[in-house]
């Protein structure tokens, strides 16, 4: 009797066959979890078979868009991250999960040997960052970024101009982030501590931070806006232009020395008390100097580096201004530096440059084992210098920094803000 094989073993329906395929669990079904899951499912060589959430609603939503995406039936869905990651099918995981479960779900995914697409902010804290970083390194996974601008052409030639010296030396950059906060889930006058709903496991939800009285207006999505589970704009958005200003400095091993700044903030205790204002100055070596803003006119949306020869801007492109301004019109004009100008050449995702070439380039890291675009070394030390802003507010006063040994200078209540009591029985390993 003759055995009939699936075109899709063989790769004949336009896929990889199996033994080329990168199997891909993901963790989180919120607001970057579905993008990053269909960006991913997109590639050929790719095949997600698992999801996982504590919400069971998000959860089934995450395993039919998966299963309608394939044609089968065959996602299996997940409550616990572990029992996920301990499957030896899996070669990596996407992490889209609120910031204080950053650090657990990836050392644990580096514990079962998982490459791994992690969403920024690479952790809620200083501390947690470091250990993720040590993690990633000693069990020699692969790790891409969510901060995909590297991945997008504006932004890299904007870097790229800087990095050729084409404005000159650089003396300042401004990183302009969003001010005030979004009800993502127009939770509306759901502020009110209420019972959690039966398909959410709340207790797991808060897991490493302390317990609050659930209220649905700071879960899903809105947990960026209380500094319990989230850190507001100032650090949802330094991963994304505070990264790019550091790529064009060629600061991505380096970090500030002074930071002091200052911030609105709604009281303590309010449901979101994330700041609203912000605004920070941060010295860095060769006398540079960095300004980062969020609900401030003059300080404009994106990165802007400006030299002794002339200053170049970057943003998400709009229908009216491209996401690129300069002082020389004729940049504007460019793919990227010509041939005979360019003495560095920045890295390059794939041969066509947008968001699909982040995804792209995490998968041929995989199976070329060479470091990605965004790995964990650069989201950490991209966020170092949104995180010292946000302790240099907290504690209202400058604070000094050895980015060398990754230690606040001489102010011992300032360095306890690196990091933060874990809830029992959660321990950052």
């Amino acid at each position: 009797m003759p055995t009939f094989i699936p075109a899709s073993a063989l790769g004949a329906d336009g896929r990889a066959a199996p033994s080329e395929r990168i199997v891909v669990g993901i963790v989180g079904w919120g607001m970057m979890g579905p993008g990053n899951t269909k960006g991913l499912m997109a590639q050929k060589d790719c095949q997600v078979v698992a999801a996982c959430d504590l919400d069971k609603r998000p959860l089934q939503q995450a395993v039919d868009t998966i299963n309608k995406n394939y044609g089968n039936t065959d996602c299996k869905a997940y409550h616990d991250y572990r029992e996920m990651m301990a499957r030896t099918d899996i070669n990596a995981v996407m992490l889209a999960v609120p910031d204080h479960w950053h650090a657990l779900t990836a050392i644990e995914a580096c514990r079962q040997k998982k490459d791994i697409y992690g969403e920024k902010p690479l952790a809620r804290t200083i501390a947690e960052q470091q250990a993720i970083v040590k993690a990633v390194q000693a069990n020699k996974r692969i790790w891409q970024t969510g901060s995909w601008q590297r991945s997008v052409a504006n932004f890299r030639k904007g870097a790229e101009i800087v990095r050729n010296g084409l404005i000159g030396k650089v003396i300042a950059v401004e990183v302009g982030l969003p001010g005030g906060h979004v009800d993502f889930r127009k939770t509306g006058d759901k502020m009110t501590p209420t019972s959690p709903p039966p398909e959410l496991d709340y207790d797991m939800w808060i897991g490493p931070a302390q317990m609050m009285p659930y209220i649905e207006g700071r879960v899903h999505m809105n947990w960026r806006w209380n500094y319990n589970t989230g850190a507001g704009q100032l650090i949802d958005w330094m991963g994304h232009h505070g990264d790019i200003a550091h790529w064009g400095m060629d600061f991505d091993r380096t970090g500030p020395t002074e930071v002091e700044g200052v911030g609105e903030f709604p009281p303590k205790d309010a449901v979101w008390n994330t700041a609203t204002k912000y605004r920070c100055t941060l010295k860095y070596p060769k006398n540079v100097t960095m300004t980062i803003a969020g609900g401030y006119q003059d300080i404009k949306m994106g990165t802007k580096w400006i030299g002794t020869n002339g200053w170049v801007w970057v943003n998400r492109a709009s229908s009216t201004d491209g996401g690129f301004d300069s002082s020389n019109p004729e940049w504007k004009d460019w793919t990227e530096v010509p041939e005979k100008i360019a003495k560095t050449r920045l890295y390059r995702s794939a041969e066509v440059l947008n968001q699909q070439a982040h995804y792209r380039n995490f998968l041929d890291c995989v199976k070329s084992r060479k470091p990605t675009v965004t790995p964990v070394e650069t989201a950490h030390n991209s966020l170092i210098p949104g995180h010292l802003s946000l302790i240099a507010m907290m504690a209202g006063r400058k604070i000094k920094w050895d980015a060398k040994k990754e230690k606040i200078i001489g102010d011992d209540e300032a360095s306890q803000l690196l990091t933060r009591a874990y809830r029992a029985p959660w321990q950052l390993a």
